[in-house]
């Protein structure tokens, strides 16, 4: 197998609660007219099928099943690809989601293979209005009763707890805690793949429509059935560190499930990544060189690509503002000539 950078198709969900920021503020181009919620650009959905090379109509489920560790990293296994990455626009304020609590990790799987149904979830808000806010985890002192009474009066305010939000913060939600975003953000969001379905409210104004709706009622009782009151989310700015050659590594989270880091210059650069483990590239400013020993293409705006693990290093060429999703640290791994400002780790580059 002669691997290279993997474009996906992609699939975008219109919907008014969103609205068109991912075109407009992101620059992102083929969606459809009207309000756009969001554009999933990575999954293990069967229909995120490689786009172009000789892999072209292959899904990641199958290159998971018949090249784990080419594609993931070394000894990783598992039956789904472990990142899912959307661009999502909260212009309107969104449903109430929570997902399950880390179920323990599977048996036999590899050091790289994070727990089963582990639905730690990382949010990095690209834009954000003046007092925008997240709502997530459930206020001291809720306990089921108040939260489905909370629920089922759409008054999601009095029973979760308000995370102000701003452009540049990276929020992370464990499972078990219940979350919305909006109105007013544009949000990255990056999760582990996982068969465990989410426990979402209907829409309908902000969560649903309040009153005796059964399927309203059973959606509050699947939401509240999912929720842990010790789960809480955390707010979190990047920590920079800026390297000699003109690039801002900004570290935004490193695990428990994945690992987020935003690379920036103000100049056009030449940079050099290594990595263990898989990576997603997801830009966010003009058009990047992206150069591996078997390939040498451009990322274009709102636009990402899939590393495989068995490439190795890339070559990144512009004025970058990207994204780079990856597994978390998981060890150290002796190299004898990392690029500079940089410290190679099984899963990362990171910059120190």
């Amino acid at each position: 197998m002669i691997w290279y950078p993997l474009r996906l198709a992609t699939s975008s969900r219109s919907d008014d609660l969103g609205g068109r920021a991912i075109a407009d503020v992101l620059g992102r181009s083929g969606l459809p007219d009207g309000p756009v919620l969001d554009s999933s650009e990575v999954s293990d959905d069967a229909g995120a099928l490689v786009s172009e090379g000789v892999l072209a109509g292959t899904s990641l489920r199958t290159l998971v099943a018949e090249h784990p560790e080419e594609l993931v990293g070394p000894g990783w296994r598992g039956d789904r690809f472990p990142l899912s990455v959307t661009f999502v626009d909260g212009s309107g304020a969104l449903p109430v989601h929570v997902r399950p609590a880390a179920a323990g990790r599977r048996a036999g799987a590899g050091a790289g293979t994070p727990p089963e149904d582990d639905a730690t979830g990382t949010w990095h808000v690209l834009a954000a209005a003046s007092g925008a806010s997240a709502w997530c985890g459930v206020r001291e002192g809720t306990d089921a009763d108040a939260l489905r009474a909370g629920l089922l009066a759409d008054d999601v305010g009095s029973v979760l707890r308000t995370l102000p939000v701003s452009a540049g913060d990276t929020v992370l939600v464990p499972g078990g805690a219940p979350h919305c975003f909006g109105p007013g953000t544009l949000l990255y969001e990056i999760q582990p793949g996982t068969t465990a379905p989410a426990a979402s409210l209907l829409r309908g104004g902000r969560h649903g429509s309040p009153g005796d709706d059964p399927e309203r009622r059973a959606a509050v009782e699947a939401v509240v059935r999912a929720t842990r009151a010790d789960a809480q989310a955390t707010v979190r700015g990047a920590v920079a560190a800026a390297g000699d050659d003109g690039v801002r590594r900004l570290v935004c989270c490193d695990g428990p499930s994945v690992g987020l880091q935003r690379w920036r210059s103000a100049a056009p650069v030449t940079v050099l990544r290594r990595f263990a483990s898989v990576q997603v590239l997801s830009n966010l400013g003009d058009p990047v060189r992206v150069r591996t020993s078997t390939w040498d293409g451009e990322l274009g705006r709102a636009r990402s690509l899939v590393l495989p693990a068995a490439l190795g290093r890339v070559h990144l060429q512009g004025r970058l503002d990207l994204l780079i999703g990856h597994l978390p640290t998981l060890r150290a791994t002796p190299r004898s000539a990392s690029a500079p400002g940089e410290v190679a780790v099984a899963g990362r580059s990171s910059a120190r």
